[in-house]
């Protein structure tokens, strides 16, 4: 694994893990951000053929 796909992959599971936090504490518009990053992440994943795997949210 290259180290765009590494990092791509690990900015993945830090967002993934911010937005169930940010679910958990109630926090609407950092759900709002998480989930745009999020969304991004993984549009930029797609577009270089990094396969997400199941474990992604």
């Amino acid at each position: 694994m290259d180290a765009f796909t590494a990092g791509l992959l690990q900015r993945i599971r830090a967002t993934e893990t911010d937005l169930t936090r940010a679910r958990d504490e109630g926090d609407d518009f950092l759900v709002d951000v998480e989930q745009a990053d999020l969304d991004e992440l993984r549009r930029l994943a797609a577009e270089h053929g990094v396969e997400l795997g199941a474990a992604s949210v």
